[in-house]
């Protein structure tokens, strides 16, 4: 079990990070996590679908909770920042479920969340009403716990395209407004990168927004200015390792070895590990 006393400290630094404008990578296991801090980072999110390759099986809820919440525990002893963790929809469909989800998320050191509003039992978006009452959940479950938890409540409106394309804004702004209400500190838009629509966002909701890297994606300094409170990586920064490992084992299997040659020496990455 972690340091109460240290944990809600790790909480109220990460929530305190959101004033500004923090720059979120993402880890999959307790080695990124571990190179992410080495390399500057304030705070480290976690990515449920880059930990689901990890163990080889594809992104949305495909991880056994107990799997999830082992890796969450090697994160987090893997560094001394706050971490954040991806629980997609909480593994649960009621809210008894969802309580007990985040105890034991919390059990394993992690200071925020970021919940799902997809995962319905009929395979799309709780209704607005519904999500609310997980966010008020998951709340409860960190009063409980004595953690002061940055739920990140994500709606995935504009990543599935749900409803009217002309409506779609209204009905972030409409969910984030009833998200806040029972208990979320930001909101989480995946899909959505237009800065005018950010800024509307941020205003219509008073939530710390988070957007996520994509191609194309506007500038950090833009973002800043548009509104938004914190930027995530989301899946890329494992994508590049893998790309590189694959790019690698190809060019090995074809007798070459330049890539490899450049790599950092194993001595010194070695010590990175070392505590």
């Amino acid at each position: 079990m972690p340091d109460i006393r240290a944990q809600q400290g790790r909480a109220e630094l990460f929530r305190s990070l959101h004033d500004d404008f923090l720059v979120l990578p993402n880890a999959w296991d307790a080695g990124s996590a571990r190179l992410i801090t080495e390399a500057g980072a304030s705070a480290i999110a976690t990515s449920s679908g880059a930990q689901s390759w990890s163990q080889a099986v594809p992104d949305g809820r495909s991880l056994a909770k107990a799997d999830v919440l082992a890796n969450l525990e090697r994160i987090v002893a893997a560094t001394d920042l706050p971490v954040s963790a991806d629980i997609e929809s909480a593994y649960a469909d009621s809210a008894d479920d969802l309580r007990a989800t985040i105890a034991q998320v919390l059990a394993t050191g992690i200071v925020g969340i970021n919940l799902e509003d997809s995962g319905a039992p009929d395979g799309l978006l709780y209704d607005t009403a519904a999500a609310a009452e997980r966010v008020a959940a998951a709340r409860v479950a960190a009063k409980d716990a004595g953690v002061d938890l940055f739920i990140n409540a994500r709606t995935d409106v504009f990543l599935l395209g749900i409803g009217d394309e002309d409506g779609r804004l209204a009905d972030v702004i409409a969910r984030g407004s009833a998200y806040r209400e029972a208990g979320a500190d930001g909101l989480f838009v995946p899909g959505l990168l237009d800065l005018d629509a950010l800024g509307t966002v941020a205003r219509g909701t008073g939530l710390k927004v988070n957007a996520m890297w994509l191609p194309g994606a506007p500038s950090p300094e833009q973002l800043r200015e548009a509104g938004v409170s914190r930027y995530s990586a989301g899946t890329a920064i494992a994508q590049v390792a893998y790309t590189s490992a694959v790019d690698t084992a190809r060019a090995f299997l074809a007798g070459q070895d330049t890539a490899m040659a450049a790599s950092i020496d194993y001595f010194a990455f070695n010590g990175k590990f070392a505590k």
